[in-house]
């Protein structure tokens, strides 16, 4: 059973802008995200829990049989050039990344089909918990 996740209302409106405007060829991702999206609890931005992964957060995770941890921050596609550091929200592990908290633990599908497992180890810094809704 997938956890549950936690997105502010900002988020969910940027994001369905996004979606409405991709193209057909990126019609499985979309349609990832809208899935998760759709099982999501939805809060003003301002109520955020600080440990909770949101757009824009910086993140630290551990994916199964990988070792080691990875720190990324979640962007909307138009910023995934602004560094190594960042990881889309219409990749599948920054789909299964959004809304989780802190010890969180959910799997996703990789694109070469192999299930992996994802987890949270820490929210590093979340725009909401700073105080910065509107970034």
């Amino acid at each position: 059973m997938s956890p549950a996740i936690t997105i502010s209302t900002l988020d969910l409106d940027r994001i369905d802008l996004m979606l409405d405007r991709l193209p057909l060829a990126q019609a499985a991702a979309r349609d990832a995200l809208s899935d998760e999206l759709a099982r999501a609890d939805v809060l003003a931005p301002w109520d955020m829990p600080p440990r909770v992964v949101t757009m824009r957060s910086t993140v630290r995770f551990r994916l199964d049989g990988k070792h080691g941890e990875w720190c990324k921050t979640l962007v909307y596609p138009k910023e995934i050039g602004e560094g190594d550091d960042t990881v889309s929200v219409l990749s599948p592990v920054g789909s299964a990344l959004l809304g989780l908290a802190e010890g969180d633990c959910i799997e996703w599908t990789h694109p070469d089909g192999r299930t992996l497992g994802v987890e949270v180890v820490e929210v590093i810094y979340q725009p909401e918990r700073a105080g910065h809704y509107h970034l």
